[in-house]
């Protein structure tokens, strides 16, 4: 037969369901309690009584079959054991650094990192910082300073690498600062606060570049390095004939180190690592880890995790994975924006974050808008979502508070998880709520610790 091939419009899951865990229905009337009883914070709800659960992509992925078979195979010794040196053979590599440091999670790399370099008086540089790495730059002494370009403050400017760095607001915190205030540049890929926007290899090698100059370190947070490089072989030329892990190798080839959450694109449940050329850091950030994680051939993971890592690695990086991961946002973004939504666009690797300041300009930022219909969607269709915006970084290290540079819900996908069915629901939940938008009211504070309020803060309705 001479047949026409044909390209399919149908996004086909490049796996096969083998095991199933159940989901509960709720009535809007018990969620409506349960999101009171919860102090009106999403993290503060059981899993259970969640439907479609998109607080985050950390750690909440189904692992293969190839993960767990390497799991059942693990060694479980205290000290060189054979996990942990297959770990350290797949990191090494795809991210080529030459010390390797286990972590039980991206956020205990932060801690030992900025531990080790970091103090008062001293500016560390990010294209947006996340939660936790502004947490524990601030723990230090240090001021996290956000400088990614403007077209990525613009939720509906469509700009192919928005989580770029501003090169000149760089160049000139290097200037004022001066080079010895600064422990590190830091780079995010891809950028999460900034709506999962990727970073080309054109500004990465800038950015290394510049810190080459006047002799700083380069570090990337690398949670979701193969999204990143799979927007740089789809968007930027010259790319396009490379593989990600091609293009991955390229990306940390102009680093000095790395932090990363293998909960991400490690495709784990737990686990994560700092990777570092410097041999002398390294040793203090070894002794480090065996103060606060472990013996530096386990820091925080069993030989398990460590398994589990050291396959996911590359499976985050196989194109057939990527190409349904992007899709799987696009999809949904698309049917939004279809309905009249503003979401960040385009769309990013693991994520779709819609503009709540667009959607509810009857709410002031200091009555977060984000937070509100992040609420509503519980409400509405047991549907849990993060705001980011002014509750997550509203609150400043004086005490102080100030609105966001945006206001957004986040609406993260686990790796892995849901079915095209389970994204058809979610948009119509999202879509009857933006019509119902006037109906939404803002939220107060009631109690919150100084730190990563969001995680355990307290709020009610503003009447």
């Amino acid at each position: 037969m001479n047949l026409t091939p044909f390209k399919s419009q149908t996004i086909i899951e490049p796996f096969r369901i083998r095991s199933v865990e159940p989901i509960r229905f709720t009535t809007m009337e018990e969620r409506k309690s349960l999101l009171k009883k919860a102090g009106y914070n999403p993290f503060q709800l059981k899993a259970k009584h969640v439907l479609i659960d998109l607080l985050t992509d950390s750690g909440t992925g189904a692992m293969s079959s190839d993960q767990w078979s390497g799991m059942m195979a693990s060694d479980e010794s205290y000290a060189g054991a054979s996990s942990f040196y297959r770990f350290e053979s797949a990191v090494r590599d795809i991210f080529g650094f030459n010390h390797v440091i286990p972590t039980h999670q991206g956020r205990a790399a932060e801690n030992i990192l900025f531990t080790t370099i970091a103090g008062k008086g001293d500016v560390i540089p990010n294209n947006t910082h996340f939660d936790t790495t502004r947490a524990h730059v601030e723990h230090n002494g240090a001021e996290a300073r956000d400088m990614v370009i403007s077209e990525g403050k613009q939720p509906q400017l469509i700009h192919p690498f928005k989580g770029n760095m501003n090169l000149e607001a760089l160049q000139e915190t290097i200037r004022s600062t001066g080079p010895d205030r600064i422990p590190v540049i830091m780079l995010t890929i891809t950028n999460n606060s900034g709506g999962g926007q990727p970073v080309s290899m054109q500004n990465i090698r800038s950015v290394s570049e510049i810190a080459n100059v006047h002799d700083i370190p380069f570090f990337i947070d690398a949670c979701r390095f193969a999204e990143n490089a799979w927007f740089i072989k789809t968007r930027e030329e010259g790319f396009a004939d490379k593989s990600p892990l091609e293009i991955a190798r390229e990306i940390f080839s102009y680093a000095d180190g790395c932090t990363m959450s293998a909960k991400k694109d490690g495709m784990s449940n737990i686990g994560g690592f700092l990777a570092i050329n410097d041999d002398r850091l390294a040793q203090k950030c070894r002794s480090l880890t065996i103060l606060t994680e472990g013996f530096p051939t386990y820091g925080g993971m069993a030989g398990y995790d460590m398994e589990a890592v050291a396959k996911g690695l590359y499976e985050a990086l196989d194109e057939g994975y990527l190409r349904y991961r992007i899709r799987t946002t696009s999809y949904l973004g698309e049917k939004l924006t279809s309905a009249g939504i503003s979401i960040v666009q385009p769309t990013g690797g693991h994520a779709v974050y819609i503009d709540a300041k667009e959607m509810l300009p009857h709410i002031h930022s200091l009555q977060y808008p984000a937070w509100s219909l992040t609420n509503a969607l519980y409400l509405l269709g047991g549907i849990r979502a993060v705001e980011i915006g002014s509750v997550m970084f509203g609150l400043q290290p004086d005490g102080s508070e100030k609105p966001a540079a945006m206001e957004l819900v986040r609406l993260a996908f686990p790796r892995r998880v849901y079915t095209q069915s389970h994204v058809d629901y979610l948009s119509e939940v999202i879509i009857s709520t933006f019509e119902q938008r006037d109906k939404l009211t803002g939220y107060k504070v009631v109690s919150a610790p100084e730190v990563l309020r969001h995680f355990s803060a307290q709020l009610e309705p503003v009447e």
